[in-house]
């Protein structure tokens, strides 16, 4: 970011966050590389996230559930249904324009009991999918459709799992369509000029153009769902398929997709999603990350749990696909049949849902694709019976391509991301400037923050021997902001002071770290040098949820930091909760700032560092006892963020909508009467900092 009157840019070597000498060092689990052990960060709270986020879903479960028993009637059950309808599409917004698939067959395979179609055809305007037909030989009249959603594999459709469904279903008589997702097979959307995918194809492509997204105002769930919806479209014109008798399946991700269109359209005659539902209770105590299509916009604020996706078809016949082994829960699956099994008997047909278990771990494996087989058959009237899959023989990859070089890119297909920078600059472009009187309510609004009027209370947690902090000793607070929630709170001072603060009306400096107030404290010389310049100030310094000493160690081993990693499962979490975790972070911070004004601090200079700068900037603006305010290595935009294809940032540091109101720069013109100082802008946010 260059020189601007928005603010003072300074760069200082000591300063210089991913490589400097006075950067922090690594954070693991809440130890620093580099470190010796008697110093290590400390992180007192580590499973402070973890617990929270499974008290709010058992919160919403509870409630759910006594939802589901005061239903007594067939009417009540109607009445459910529609109410889950709204609810699920409420969490994917409204939906685009329908614009002309411009289909294209480049090729055929032709093969003894069917026949192969390459399809290629755009579900959004220059966005090619790739798709094969398989179509029955032999068959008269229109026949039963299916549309196949494939899960993770870098080859999509090709993969082993998948072909041998779609074979067995043509052999079985159904015309089956399967499509390549975002991100695999013939779409990867990150090349690396060898064919493959420069960031991993599949769920690292899904987390990273499905992050950046959220920017807009759009989500991926539904960009998954959109692709199959058209696929449909195209289906329902094949004058050999019965419009009415179209159903879907799929396994893990496909899974997923066929319970968001379980719920998003209503021409589906069956399905059978595989290797996905169980409840979200189960997922969030198992402490399970998952791909950013599995996160639906506010389906937990909405009182959603995964069966109602299902219950939104009802009655249609829907069998669950389970595994025995999977890390999808098995247990959750079997409490989702019962939910459901109860709403259809309701509705007069409890025959219609059903759940089988196999025995193996997660996949489409055969013992499965039996037990869809002979669902379809039943609710098709079909009178042969299904005791064991066709015989299959596997194509080769190439044989299935449906595009010259094997990417749609090649074709010019635009990727994701174009679509995402296009709609960035498009709100840039067209939002008016916000007047600073507007600003405040807009940043309460997008972060859902919640009001403050209670005075937050404090624990005063054991000390510690010296830590080389800039002054000599210190106080620990766990300063309450919601119930489970501590941000966690150092008072410098030169003299003991194991009590709570004391009154003062002097200046205070308040520290936001970026991953560890412990850590930056000693290491950080610019920041040593601020706090001795003012000696007469009061000296704060403060870890948000999940940062500091409460760095989740979870979701497995040395995993904070991964992009699919403990911080993302959470929030991916806060993401159905409509409550995202940089707001919530926000409002830890807002209310460590009512904390310090009950004992008189109302002068407060604020310093924040690389990721603390964000909350940091968005409570300056909302407090009026922030007078200064000084941020390390700040984001330069969001905007930025959303323009540039290899960003870095992760998903806690995202607001779903935020350029559709307001951006970074709105703040920083808001905070130039509180004398901004900006040191280091940078277009990305979310590195670790880490020694020379």
């Amino acid at each position: 970011m260059a020189k601007s009157r928005l603010a003072e840019v300074i760069s200082r070597r000591e300063w210089l966050g991913l490589a400097g000498a006075g950067g922090a060092g690594l954070l693991i689990n809440g130890q620093a590389r580099g470190e010796s052990p008697e110093l290590r960060p400390l992180n007192r709270f580590p499973r402070m996230l973890q617990e929270y986020y499974v008290t709010r879903v058992r919160e919403i479960e509870r409630a759910g559930l006594a939802r589901r028993s005061a239903l007594r009637t067939r009417a009540d059950a109607l009445a459910y249904r529609r109410d889950i309808r709204q609810r699920v599409r409420d969490c994917f917004g409204p939906f685009p324009e329908k614009t002309p698939l411009r289909v294209q067959i480049t090729g055929t395979v032709d093969r003894e009991s069917y026949r192969i179609e390459k399809i290629l055809f755009e579900s959004r305007p220059g966005l090619l999918v790739t798709g094969n037909l398989y179509l029955p030989k032999g068959a008269t009249g229109r026949r039963p459709g299916v549309i196949a959603t494939c899960g993770h594999s870098d080859n999509g459709k090709a993969i082993e799992t998948y072909q041998s469904f779609t074979q067995g279903l043509a052999k079985l008589g159904y015309v089956v369509f399967i499509i390549d997702p975002i991100g695999q097979g013939e779409r990867l959307q990150y090349l690396d000029g060898k064919g493959g995918s420069r960031i991993g194809s599949g769920v690292q492509e899904h987390l990273h153009l499905g992050n950046q997204m959220l920017l807009t105002g759009e989500n991926f769930p539904f960009w998954r769902a959109w692709d199959a919806i058209r696929a449909l479209d195209y289906l329902e014109t094949r004058p050999e398929v019965d419009p009415r008798r179209i159903g879907i399946t799929g396994n893990s991700g496909g899974g997923t997709v066929t319970t968001w269109l379980c719920g998003l359209d209503d021409r589906w005659a069956m399905a059978a999603p595989g290797c996905f539902i169980t409840t979200l209770r189960r997922n969030i105590e198992n402490e399970l990350p998952q791909d950013s299509e599995q996160y639906p916009l506010r389906a937990l604020a909405n009182g959603l749990d995964l069966d109602d996706f299902i219950a939104a078809m009802a009655p249609k016949p829907v069998i669950i696909l389970a595994k025995e082994k999977d890390y999808f829960d098995v247990r959750g699956a079997e409490e989702a049949y019962g939910r459901l099994k109860r709403l259809y008997t309701l509705l007069g047909a409890p025959e219609n849902i059903a759940l089988h278990i196999g025995p193996t771990p997660h996949g489409y494996s055969k013992e499965n694709r039996e037990a869809m087989y002979r669902w379809f058959h039943l609710h098709n009237g079909r009178k042969e019976p299904v005791n064991a899959e066709p015989e299959i023989i596997l194509e080769k990859d190439e044989t299935l391509q449906v595009t010259p070089a094997g990417q749609v890119a090649a074709l010019g297909s635009r990727s994701v991301f174009s679509f995402t920078s296009e709609a960035a600059q498009s709100l840039a472009g067209a939002r008016r400037r916000l007047p600073v009187s507007e600003l405040p309510a807009a940043i309460s609004s997008l972060l859902r923050l919640p009001s403050r009027q209670s005075k937050p209370d404090a624990r005063i947690l054991r000390e510690i021997k010296p830590r080389r902090y800039p002054r000599k000793t210190f106080t620990t607070y766990a300063v309450e902001t919601e119930p489970g929630i501590q941000a966690i709170v150092y008072r410098l001072s030169e003299t003991s002071h194991y009590s709570r603060p004391e009154k003062s009306t002097t200046p205070t400096l308040l520290y936001v770290s970026h991953l560890s107030s412990d850590e930056e404290l000693r290491t950080d010389s610019l920041l040593r040098e601020v706090i001795d310049a003012q000696p007469q100030s009061s000296v704060y310094a403060c870890d948000l949820r999940g940062s500091g000493e409460s760095i989740p160690n979870t979701a497995g081993e040395d995993r904070f930091d991964l992009s699919y990693g403990s911080e993302y499962l959470y929030a991916g979490f806060s993401l159905m909760l409509d409550e995202p975790l940089l707001g919530r972070r926000t409002y830890d911070l807002l209310r460590v700032i009512n904390w310090l004004e009950d004992y008189g601090h109302r002068q407060i200079h604020l310093i924040a560092r690389g990721r603390g700068t964000l909350p940091a900037t968005f409570a300056a603006v909302l407090s009026g006892s922030v007078i200064k305010v000084t941020l390390k290595e700040p984001l330069t935009s969001f905007t930025d963020i959303a323009t540039t294809e290899d960003y870095n940032c992760p998903l806690s540091c995202i607001i779903p909508g935020i350029l559709t109101r307001f951006d970074l720069p709105d703040c920083y013109r808001a905070l130039e009467n509180k004398g901004l100082r900006m040191i280091d802008p940078r277009p990305s946010v979310g590195q670790l900092l880490q020694r020379s």
